[in-house]
């Protein structure tokens, strides 16, 4: 029997950020306006969690 899909896997995505992701990376450093590298050492220092890699990049 086929599972029927759900939204959750979505909404725990949207709470991380995928550091080896251009994408996602990408995003976070348009949206915060800094360089994508500073976005990759805050996601190395914070860890994937997107609010406190955003906590760290306003701390930079």
């Amino acid at each position: 029997m086929a599972r029927t899909p759900t939204s959750r896997g979505r909404a725990q995505d949207r709470t991380r950020v995928a550091g080896g992701q251009e994408h996602e990376v990408k995003y976070v450093s348009t949206k915060e306006g800094v360089s994508k590298d500073t976005v990759k050492k805050a996601v190395k220092s914070a860890g994937n969690s997107r609010k406190r890699v955003e906590a760290e990049i306003g701390r930079r």
